[in-house]
């Protein structure tokens, strides 16, 4: 009887279809992802798809939205249509038109992590790897940005602009777990160990950190480093990817409950579904994704 992970590739084949998952994922979602990557390495892989018809995207509501977006002309699925990134919902459509009323000469940035009819009134979008680069790509002075503030303030101890934080306490939940005590339990436990947390943490954590990085950042950084020993500042199954391609360092999570509930709703079994019947599709409707296009394109150029 064939497994699970056997069908799944049995099911690729057939339907001439990839799989995209984010470093987020379970470490099963890993193993059998084409393609693992942060926000930023998602969305360039996305824009690559030439000979692909089917894309199952292992992740949260945006990251699918954004691959619609690129490839408008593609079936893209997500194995459970529950995986919403609640940051993305914390700046709805209407709060960000308002923040432009009241800021008219100011540039709009807009995280990735935000849903698709927000996108669609940015001028570019960016992600924690490369806001800053981002944002002084922006002629503005003035910059509204978000959903998420954490990120934003990373942001402006970056740039010589003024960043207006929109709303005002877009969060990612996961990184509001940590604290500048942990940072200082991890200090005494791993007196050898870099320390490093992601950019939507606290300030003050961020501060108490060694580095403050993407996940891709991360990845890159452990790669180059000459360090042994590792504490990690993110969800915890960045470890597990680290772990797989970047054996014989010791990493060590800053905290073991560093969950994302919407990212482990993905399981092997949903994603066979999902390739059989090619199903949950996610679309948006063709004026917003014509719209949040432009957005998604500038951050591209702007990358490179």
């Amino acid at each position: 009887m064939a497994t699970i992970q056997e069908e799944i590739k049995e099911l690729k084949e057939e339907k001439n279809a990839i799989i995209l998952a984010h470093n987020y994922q379970p470490k099963e979602i890993q193993e059998i992802a084409d393609f693992l990557g942060d926000s930023l390495e998602l969305c360039i892989k996305a824009s690559e798809i030439d000979d692909k018809d089917l894309v199952v995207f292992c992740g949260v509501d945006f990251m699918a939205e954004t691959a619609h977006i690129l490839n408008p002309d593609k079936k893209i699925v997500i194995p459970d249509l529950e995986a919403e990134c609640p940051m993305a919902h914390m700046l709805p459509e209407e709060e960000l038109l308002k923040a432009k009323e009241e800021h008219p000469d100011a540039g709009v940035i807009l995280y990735v992590n935000s849903i698709a009819e927000a996108k669609q009134h940015a001028d570019t979008l960016c992600t924690s790897a490369n806001a800053v680069k981002v944002t002084e790509s922006l002629p503005h002075d003035e910059i509204l940005f978000g959903p998420d503030k954490n990120l934003g303030t990373h942001v402006q101890e970056r740039v010589d602009k003024k960043i207006i934080p929109t709303p005002k306490d877009g969060h990612c939940y996961v990184h509001r777990l940590f604290h500048v005590e942990d940072v200082e339990l991890k200090r005494e436990e791993y007196p050898n160990a870099v320390i490093i947390c992601h950019p939507e943490c606290n300030k003050e954590v961020q501060d108490a950190c060694d580095e403050v990085l993407s996940t891709g950042g991360m990845l890159r950084f452990i790669a180059e480093s000459d360090a042994e020993e590792f504490v990690i500042g993110t969800e915890i199954d960045m470890i597990t990817r680290i772990n797989s391609e970047i054996p014989g360092k010791k990493l060590y999570p800053l905290l073991e409950g560093a969950i994302c509930k919407t990212m482990k709703l993905h399981t092997l079994e949903k994603v066979r579904d999902a390739l059989k019947n090619e199903a949950p599709e996610v679309t948006l409707p063709e004026e917003v994704a014509q719209k949040s296009l432009k957005a998604v394109n500038h951050m591209l150029e702007a990358s490179k």
